[in-house]
């Protein structure tokens, strides 16, 4: 093997364990706007509201637009240089450390495989709707299968799914906004609707400060997806021109998608509105209900179908994702070797398989009952996606320490993040306030919850064990800035 920079042209070399570049720039684009786009927006947004009222939520999306947007900057900072799939733990271990390398990879492993079987759960929830007789295992299977399928037989079969999936989403958010705002101002529904919510009782900030910091974990986990255009430059056609032009896609996707569908909902459904606090309920989903004020008598049905769209591509995304970051690792020693085996078509087979066996967790919830392993893994999953994100942020900041230091000049850089360090310690810090400020209201009390403090925060002793374990272990240490190697061993 050849220590070189990852070569950016269309096409990879005739290693057996390649990888193939057949991702496009189109798939990407869609990539980075539906990534994110799921049943955070859809069903839990209408919780967001009545937690914090709708000034408190709009600013705790907007909070975390701005912390996303600076964490896809770092990304792709990174990504342009040394696109490589499973990105993460590359950069946590070439930037960082080894040991903070492998807790990363690991972390976001088991983080994409919970994540498929959450959705392949919320799945059979969502089919219930139409077919409430129906066996929640007989859709895990179905919709499994189907996610299996679209990764096993190419990468090209993943990016189009996931190319279809966010246009239908798009296209369900873009005609919402403008239903929206055709209510507001009166040209639907015979009269303009006025700042009544934003100004009645507790609006816009019910609840103050703390209720915004106990918003802003659910908000957040509702951006996570962003990164797996990260893993995705592994697989692009063009790197270096196609990451940063869907990640330029990020900033304008937070402002028009998440934030003005947040005001509009505002605007037409009080935040003291019950249905508002189930956010699993589709019947109840703000979307729903500014549809049906519109007159829309078949709201329910076709937002049943758009939040199964939305779990669909975030399964999809998320098994590509965790088959790619396992694949990385087994390469790079910190898995077992069999997984480093790619097929013809460029797709890590058995790392594709272990990932599919987790993900089959999903059946449980025909054992323990509809809803009960749903809300299990939801907690399991948040916080490390957090961490992960912590992750690129450290790497981030010690990948720009190190080319400088090193006296490379920073206008050879692919991609340049801009307002460095303020981006990378921006997005650690309210990170940071995610993490610990997800189930604050467990030390509130007249006694702590330790039961609640368990779910909530058990993966922070994990990530620590992990760490530390493995320094302990192989004797890791922190790369010096001096030290850090910018090229990429092609595997």
């Amino acid at each position: 093997m050849n220590n070189t920079v990852l070569q950016t042209e269309p096409e990879t070399t005739s290693s057996e364990n390649q990888l193939k570049r057949r991702l496009q720039a189109r798939h990407l684009t869609m990539i980075a706007m539906g990534g994110t786009i799921g049943t955070g927006l859809f069903l839990a947004s209408g919780a967001t509201i009545n937690a914090a009222g709708p000034g408190g939520a709009v600013l705790a999306y907007t909070i975390s637009g701005l912390m996303v947007f600076f964490l896809m900057t770092s990304l792709c900072e990174m990504a342009t240089l040394l696109p490589i799939s499973g990105s993460f733990s590359t950069y946590a271990s070439k930037f960082v450390d080894p040991a903070f390398g492998f807790a990363q990879g690991l972390n976001y492993w088991y983080y994409s495989a919970m994540i498929v079987a959450l959705e392949l759960s919320a799945a059979g929830l969502i089919m219930k709707f139409w077919l409430p007789h129906v066996p929640s295992i007989i859709w895990s299977v179905t919709f499994l299968s189907l996610i299996f399928s679209l990764n096993f037989l190419s990468v090209r079969g993943y990016g189009e799914a996931e190319y279809w999936f966010s246009i239908i989403k798009v296209a369900t958010i873009i005609v919402f906004l403008i239903i929206g705002v055709l209510i507001i101002f009166g040209i639907m529904g015979g009269h303009s609707v006025g700042f009544d919510n934003f100004t009645k009782g507790a609006a816009p900030f019910k609840g103050g400060f703390l209720s915004i910091v106990g918003v802003f974990m659910i908000v957040g986990f509702s951006f996570q997806g962003t990164e797996l255009v990260g893993i995705s430059a592994g697989e692009s056609e063009n790197p270096r021109k196609n990451v940063p032009k869907a990640i330029r896609q990020v900033f304008w996707r937070i402002l028009l998608f998440f934030i003005f569908s947040i005001i509009v909902i505002g605007f037409l459904v009080p935040y003291d509105d019950p249905r508002l606090f189930n956010s699993d309920n589709v019947t109840e989903s703000p979307f729903t209900l500014v549809f049906e004020r519109a007159g829309l008598a078949f709201a329910a049905s076709v937002m049943n179908a758009v939040v199964l769209t939305a779990v669909l591509s975030t399964a999809n995304s998320q098994m590509y994702a965790g088959t790619r970051l396992l694949w990385t690792m087994a390469n790079e020693g910190n898995a077992p070797k069999f997984l480093t085996k790619v097929n013809s078509r460029g797709i890590p087979a058995n790392a594709l398989y272990v990932t599919t066996v987790i993900g089959m967790l999903a059946f449980l919830t025909s054992i323990f009952g509809d809803g009960t392993v749903y809300f299990w893994l939801l907690n399991a999953c948040s916080l490390s996606g957090f961490l992960a994100w912590i992750g690129i942020a450290v790497s981030h900041y010690r990948f720009r320490k190190a080319y400088v230091a090193q006296g490379r000049d920073l206008s050879d850089l692919p991609y340049k993040a801009k307002w460095f360090p303020f981006g990378p310690i921006l997005t650690f810090v309210l990170c940071m306030v995610a993490i610990l400020g997800q189930n604050y209201k467990a030390f509130t009390g007249d006694m702590i919850d330790w039961n609640g403090l368990l779910v909530s925060y058990i993966g922070i002793p994990i990530f620590l064990l992990l760490w530390f374990g493995y320094k302990i272990v192989k004797k890791s240490r922190v790369v010096p800035l001096k030290d850090i190697d910018f090229e990429h061993e092609e595997c």
